[in-house]
């Protein structure tokens, strides 16, 4: 018997298809060729390396005798689950280029840029260089400690860097 979708959104439906499989002891290959597909197909599913389109889960319910949209269900919830993870870390990354003009890093992709090991550098020229908006969205991803301590380790402070230093607060000693 399949799991409640509430209870296992999030995990491939490769590993619940894998489980159902097993649990009632059936091969996959034989499985795939009772159900017109490809065993390949099914086997690169149940590694996770595949996810499950709507016609599949309709030949899935079919063959399972369960709901015709069980795994385009749960293929959707693994998606969106996939998503939400890629988004968190690429929040960690980096900062919202969105919000940083392109013309300040001319010299470099901006997509290329190291953001935690060039930390000081790209602190450096936005606090030269960058407006209001790019200077909080830089605060906002590196934090005031992490920016002081950078800016402190500067040895030659351009007059612009000391002002705008002094208009979020960062004491330059």
């Amino acid at each position: 018997m399949l799991p409640d979708i509430d209870k296992i959104k999030g995990i491939h439906p490769g590993a619940v298809l894998q489980r159902e499989l097993k649990s009632r002891k059936l091969k996959k290959g034989r499985f795939a060729i009772e159900m017109q597909e490809y065993p390949q197909i099914i086997t690169s599913i149940t590694k996770g390396s595949r996810g499950i389109n709507p016609a599949l889960s309709i030949k899935l319910g079919r063959t399972l005798g369960c709901d015709p949209s069980y795994f385009q269900v749960l293929q959707a919830h693994f998606e969106v689950e996939a998503e939400k993870k890629l988004q968190i870390s690429q929040k960690a990354i980096s900062p919202d280029l969105t919000r940083l003009r392109a013309g300040l890093f001319w010299d470099c992709d901006m997509n290329t840029i190291d953001w935690q090991k060039n930390s000081s550098a790209v602190i450096l020229r936005i606090f030269e260089r960058g407006n209001h908006n790019e200077i909080a969205e830089i605060m906002r991803f590196y934090g005031q400690e992490t920016i002081s301590k950078a800016l402190n380790e500067i040895k030659h402070y351009l007059p612009a860097v000391k002002i705008n230093a002094r208009k979020f607060h960062i004491s330059i000693k």
